[in-house]
Formats: structure tokens, C-alpha cells, sequence
């Protein structure tokens, strides 16, 4: 009712001037008074139909709107057209949500805990002194801590290797049993002339023992400069912290041998002349090393000849001449792949190290063949150093990617009757 009475003010007059009358024999209300009521009546009713359709904007609300963009982005909400904000007035981003920001220091944070997790290999404590008198270098291992727990008790059975290279003589301090923070208190002599310290490198390999598995490695630690410390006259006792290490990084040893092609017989020869620093495979501290040598061909072995084993060494002298019947026009597509291999009684012969030559090799190996083929009938001998197997098999798939694809190689040459 009170809504058709709004939307009817016209009617509401004739209703004012029926109440305005209190009976048809009182006097009528003078016409002045009765002007000034319509307006106030008319007024009240403009009133009501301002509120019964939307509120009216106050002063409080239009200086809420001005403030709201500055604390939140509100583009999504649907306001009304009371809450639109001023083309002219500029937006700032004080107070906003950067979602960035917080990407950026959860990343951090998480690589940060991972790389603490992960590469948390402990410290280890050793002193260094030189013997003058007797020309070695003394190294005490005397404690780890923090190490990683590697058995599934919770602990470890941590030992040491050290080594100072480039030579390949090693010493191993004893197992201590299930602890994570071991005292070794062990003293190591490594003969050596004192003007050679510059150039010798201090490595450490700290694992731990398993008795019916392979030993886990925990980690390593190399120390390149031996006087960064001190000119070891006196003992000088280090910390370091123990990096993160799958296998040991230590060189594997070299191989000298010499090439030799005989272009109207058709003959490579391959001459085994000697090996030294070799790695030791056994827990002897040496290894019993022979040479392997395979002719390949696009990807395929076509023949492998082998050396005699020698036995307890790591630098065996072999002087051994290993043949190959290869016709000219095919030594293009050809390469040797020489390993050089530790022999085992019981189980399988472990790799010590690799390494090619040939036209598709890569660095030494393409140069030294390269330089066979120069200079035919001479043989050609340089020193190479071994490579780990898995890693020397990568870069030559790579390199012979292209190369294999040109097409087949042709088959070598039958050997030549005497």
C-alpha cells in the first residue's frame, strides 16, 4: 500500500487535502497553509523513493573509496557506480601482495634446505708437518664429525683413504664401527723432496665400510696448495669441510703406447710400451693391470687382442706389439678403443680406465692419429691419460653421431699369409 501511495504522489494530494478537512461543517484551512504542507508533503515523499531505490552516497563512504584502491586490488568486485575510481588518480602499490616475492624466497629457501640436506657431508680435522730429515710429508688424521648416517641403524662405519698425488701410493686409516663422529688419531709419511710440495695436491676420501656390499663413499676433500697455510716446518693442524662425492675423483693413471701404418702393407700396429699412477683396484693397495685393445666400426667391435696380466703393479712395463690388417681406403672409418683392465681370479675383470683414437676421437687421441697417418712407417708414441669408461663412451657417441650416419665401413682387410 505504502508503495503505490509513492508511485501515486498526485493521488496522496487528494488524500492530505481529505485529512486536512476534519468534517464538511468545520471551516476550510486557509490556502497559504495548505501550499506550505503540499511542499512539505512532497519533499517527505521524494525522500521515501530515494531510499526504497538505493541509498544515497554519503561523504563517509566517498572517502573510504578513495583509499580502498591503495589497499587491495579490487578490479574483480562489482561495487556499483558509487565505488568507481577516478581515471585521474593514480594507483600505487603500497600495501599489495606480491606474489613474486614470496616465489622468490621459497625457491631460495627450498634449494637452500635441499643443498643442506643432500650435501651435509660433515668436517674433518688433519695436521700437516714436513720431515726434513727423512723427506716426507707427515699426515695425522685426527677426527670427523657430522658425518651422514649411511646404514640403516642410524650411523656409519666411517674409514679414510689419503692420498698425494699425482702419485698413486695410498694410505687407509682403520674402521671405527657404527659412529658419526670418529677420532683417528692416525699418522701417515709420504716421501717426497720438499720442492716438489708445490706441485703435489693432498687428497682424502672419507667412506664407509660395508661387509657384504661395495663401501658408500661420503665424501672427499682436496687441498691443492699445501703451503695455504703454513711452510709446514712446524705441524699446522686444518678443518675442512667434506664435499659431496659419488666416486672418487682422483686420476686414474696414464698409458704410453705408439702408432705405427704401413700404407702398402696395410698393417696398424699399436705398441703397449708402459703404464704409471695407475688406480689401485685391490685391497692390497695395487692391482693386477692388463691392456685390452678393440677395433671399431660403426659402433661394432670387428676384433679385440689383449696384453699379458702383470701382476701387483700400478706401473707395469708391457712392450708388447698388438697388429691389425686394415686396407687404406678404410682407415677413415675406423678407430681403437684401448682399456686398460684389472685382472680378477674370482669374478668379473674390472675397468680402471679408457681411452680412442682415431679420426673421429676427441683432443690427443685425433691428434696422435692423425699424426700416424703423416708420417707412415714411423712409429709414433705419446703419453694419454685414462678417462673413466662411462663418461669416455658418452663423448664418443657424440662425436661419432654424424660420422655414423655417412654410411657402413668397409670391412677390414683378411690377415696376410705368411
Amino acid at each position: 500500500m505504502a508503495t503505490e501511495k509513492v508511485k501515486d504522489p498526485m493521488g496522496s494530494m487528494g488524500f492530505l487535502e481529505a485529512a486536512v478537512k476534519i468534517s464538511h461543517t468545520s471551516p476550510d484551512i486557509p490556502t497559504d497553509v495548505q501550499l506550505s504542507m503540499r511542499e512539505h508533503f512532497l519533499r517527505r515523499t521524494q525522500r521515501m523513493q530515494r531510499q526504497t531505490t538505493e541509498p544515497a552516497s554519503s561523504t563517509r563512504h566517498s572517502s573510504f573509496k578513495r583509499h580502498l584502491p591503495r589497499q587491495m586490488q579490487v578490479g574483480s568486485l562489482d561495487l556499483g557506480n558509487d565505488y568507481m575510481v577516478d581515471k585521474d588518480e593514480k594507483q600505487t602499490s603500497i600495501g599489495r601482495i606480491q606474489p613474486e616475492l614470496y616465489q622468490q624466497k621459497a625457491l631460495e629457501s627450498e634449494e637452500s634446505s635441499k643443498n643442506g640436506s643432500s650435501k651435509n657431508c660433515g668436517r674433518i680435522n688433519f695436521s700437516l708437518k714436513y720431515d726434513y730429515e727423512s723427506e716426507a710429508l707427515i699426515v695425522n688424521i685426527l677426527r670427523a664429525v657430522d658425518l651422514p648416517a649411511k646404514d640403516l641403524c642410524g650411523t656409519s662405519d666411517p674409514y679414510v683413504k689419503v692420498y698425494l698425488l699425482p702419485d698413486r701410493k695410498k694410505f687407509q686409516t682403520r674402521v671405527h664401527r657404527k659412529t658419526l663422529n670418529p677420532t683417528f688419531s692416525e699418522s701417515f709419511q709420504f716421501p717426497v723432496p720438499y720442492e716438489e710440495l708445490a706441485v703435489r695436491k693432498l687428497h682424502m676420501s672419507v667412506f664407509d665400510f660395508d661387509r657384504f656390499s661395495r663401501h658408500d663413499m661420503i665424501g672427499e676433500v682436496v687441498l691443492e696448495n699445501l703451503f695455504e697455510t703454513s711452510d709446514l716446518s712446524r705441524e699446522t693442524n686444518i678443518w675442512r669441510d667434506i664435499q659431496y662425492a659419488t666416486s672418487e675423483s682422483v686420476d686414474l693413471g696414464e698409458i704410453m703406447f705408439s702408432l705405427c701404418y704401413l700404407p702398402t702393407a696395410g698393417r696398424l700396429t699399436l705398441t703397449v710400451i708402459k703404464c704409471r699412477n695407475l688406480k689401485a683396484m685391490d685391497i692390497t693397495g695395487y692391482s693386477d693391470p692388463y691392456v685390452k685393445v678393440s677395433l671399431i666400426c660403426d659402433g661394432r667391435r670387428l676384433k679385440k687382442k689383449k696384453t699379458s696380466i702383470k701382476k701387483n703393479t700400478l706401473n707395469p712395463t708391457y712392450n708388447e706389439a698388438i697388429i691389425f690388417d686394415i686396407p687404406p681406403d678404410s682407415m677413415d672409418h675406423v678407430s681403437l678403443h684401448i682399456s686398460v683392465m684389472d685382472y680378477d681370479l674370482v669374478g668379473h675383470n674390472e675397468i680402471i680406465g679408457v681411452m680412442r683414437v682415431g679420426c673421429h676421437a676427441e683432443g690427443l687421441g685425433r691428434d696422435h692419429w692423425n699424426e700416424m697417418l703423416a708420417y707412415p712407417r714411423k712409429p709414433i708414441a705419446h703419453w694419454h691419460p685414462l678417462l673413466e669408461s662411462k663418461k669416455s663412451e658418452k663423448e664418443w657417441k657424440a662425436r661419432t653421431a654424424s660420422f655414423d650416419s655417412q654410411g657402413s665401413c668397409p670391412s677390414p682387410r683378411p690377415p696376410a699369409s705368411p
